[in-house]
């Protein structure tokens, strides 16, 4: 059973920086592409980054490009999302997830809270 686990979410205030990890366990999943969605309250969940399974492509939601960072080690089966320069609007569930063809895997979500 593959499992998906974050942490790293908190309190901070804006302009600060948190740093998320995703750890995947029951399979190693470096074939698929790996990332972060949000969920703010009252709102849809909404796309934040993603990365290929080697590494070499990553994509950003226009929202947070140049802000946020997404990395992957697939030796250790983990992905993570650096987060700087924080704004209260980036406050939101982050839900972890995997996807290859039509499988995808999600986690359960880290709370983010941004003060101003």
């Amino acid at each position: 059973q593959v499992s998906l686990v974050e942490s790293g979410g908190g309190l901070v205030q804006a302009g600060g920086s948190l740093r998320l990890s995703c750890a995947v366990s029951g399979r190693t999943l470096s074939a698929y592409t790996m990332g972060w969605f949000r969920q703010a309250p009252g709102k849809e969940r909404e796309f934040v980054a993603a990365i290929t399974w080697r590494g070499g492509s990553t994509n950003y939601a226009d929202s947070v490009r140049g802000r946020f960072t997404i990395s992957r080690d697939n030796a250790k089966n983990t992905v993570a999302l650096q987060m700087n320069s924080l704004e209260p609007e980036d406050t939101g569930v982050y839900y972890c997830y995997a996807r290859l063809l039509a499988v995808e895997y999600w986690g359960q979500g880290t709370q983010v809270t941004v003060s101003s």
